[in-house]
């Protein structure tokens, strides 16, 4: 998407949103994790988290933990470590193994230097205050502690934009019709360097490139449907494009035999 307008900047952001709508249950956010069951190569992504945090020993805080997708994953191989959910959403966190907590990225309630390793995974890009926000994951961090964060890249799954637009177009008659939201644009793989060098002095990036393949419209319509939170930022009727997406994609697997979708993430690993 190449709208980065005000209004869709501060809908990214929206606290109210984000708590109340967005992540005040697991199922969209879920159906946007599930779409990478289909991918190639298959990345274990809590696995390659945990695996930055091997020379971590003590405290680690996961910073907007969702679902606990790499929280639960961390207690399990590392039990030893003291862990700490964070979110915003209370909602999301019922489900999440504790402790955990209610808290917001701009004001962690943390001593600083508490922590060994902060964990901000595809989460940044809500932050009202991008810059803030890294300042205080560093107040938190000790001096030789480590930041762990992740995000897409400008360029993933340009095919579903693509697809939205198609449908967005067909449903109110004119072409191509306007963008969907991009939730992760605002630190994108290609912009959060730049953010994370003003605190942390060695940042490195791995990216995760991949294409999923589907034979089958559902994890497809899924994905574009658990956007519902941000349905009024679309400039189109958002139901009846998820229902004309259905069946675009459904057309394209019947002659093609596969939806390929191109996908490009990253992890971001960052020292002082």
């Amino acid at each position: 998407m190449t709208d980065h307008s005000a209004a869709h900047d501060a809908a990214v952001t929206d606290r109210e949103r984000l708590a109340g709508s967005a992540y005040n249950g697991d199922r969209d956010l879920a159906a946007r994790q599930s779409l990478y069951q289909w991918q190639h190569p298959r990345y274990d992504l809590p696995g390659i988290v945990t695996e930055q945090l091997s020379s971590v020993r003590g405290r680690v805080v996961d910073v907007g933990c969702g679902n606990g997708k790499f929280t639960k994953r961390i207690r399990e191989e590392r039990p030893e470590l003291e862990l700490l959910g964070l979110d915003i959403a209370p909602g999301i966190l019922v489900a999440v193994p504790g402790p955990v907590a209610v808290a917001d990225v701009a004001r962690l309630p943390l001593a600083s230097a508490s922590v060994d390793a902060a964990l901000a995974l595809h989460m940044l890009y809500h932050a009202p205050d991008i810059a803030q926000a890294i300042r205080e994951l560093s107040r938190v961090v000790t001096a030789d502690g480590l930041l762990v964060t992740s995000t897409n890249s400008d360029r993933d799954k340009a095919e579903l934009d693509e697809l939205w637009m198609r449908a967005a177009g067909d449903v109110l008659g004119s072409g191509r019709g306007p963008a969907r939201i991009s939730l992760s644009a605002r630190f994108s793989l290609e912009k959060a360097p730049s953010f994370l060098e003003e605190e942390f002095g060695q940042v490195e990036t791995i990216e995760l490139p991949g294409t999923i393949t589907v034979r089958d419209a559902e994890p497809v319509v899924a994905h574009l449907a658990s956007y519902r939170a941000w349905a009024d930022q679309h400039d189109v009727p958002f139901e009846a494009t998820i229902e004309r997406a259905r069946t675009i994609v459904g057309e394209h697997i019947a002659q093609h035999g596969a939806f390929e979708i191109r996908c490009l993430g990253g992890i971001l690993v960052c020292r002082r």
